[in-house]
């Protein structure tokens, strides 16, 4: 049995990415799972005056603790303009300087989603070459294109075809563990 570290790369009270995380972590069984709210996480812009000034917040540090405990993590990341968001990329800033290979040893499935066709490639391509650097394997990806059509909160994924593309991904990460 593994823990695995849920969370989305956003930090938006309504984030589709979040939705997606929370219902990835709702079918996993067999696992110990704690799922982060990001919204919860607020973290100022990195800028070394800013880390010399004031040090690290305690969320940050907790944040670190958490994934240092987890053997996996599962993650989605939104798109900002073909990248992930500010919020995520800060966030990655934060962690490294407070160790440089802050991920490690963790396994990694990474997803994305969007309300357009493309659900958020850019970013996620982006992510998939990113995380590796601080010692992430990841181990899977998934997108999920035009979220509004192919999700329902109560259901999951609607489209045949990417639901069992998600979940034949997520048994084949879970596998790994």
């Amino acid at each position: 049995m593994a823990t695995i570290l849920a969370f989305a790369g956003s930090n938006s009270a309504t984030s589709i990415n979040f939705q997606l995380v929370k219902y990835t972590a709702s079918i996993i069984a067999d696992h110990r799972l704690q799922v982060l709210n990001m919204v919860n996480y607020p973290f100022p812009m990195f800028s070394e005056d800013y880390e010399r000034e004031n040090g690290y917040s305690n969320s940050l540090i907790e944040l670190r603790d958490d994934i240092k405990k987890a053997d996996a993590l599962l993650i989605s990341v939104n798109e900002h303009n073909g990248n992930p968001s500010a919020y995520f990329k800060n966030l990655i800033d934060w962690l490294s300087r407070l160790e440089r290979k802050f991920l490690l040893g963790k396994k990694v499935y990474l997803m994305a989603t969007a309300p357009g066709k493309r659900g958020a490639l850019g970013a996620l391509e982006v992510s998939e070459k990113l995380l590796p650097r601080f010692g992430a394997e990841i181990l899977e990806t998934f997108s999920l294109p035009s979220f509004r059509d192919n999700f329902d909160p109560a259901k999951g994924i609607l489209h045949g075809e990417l639901n069992a593309e998600h979940r034949e991904k997520l048994n084949t990460f879970l596998s790994k563990l």
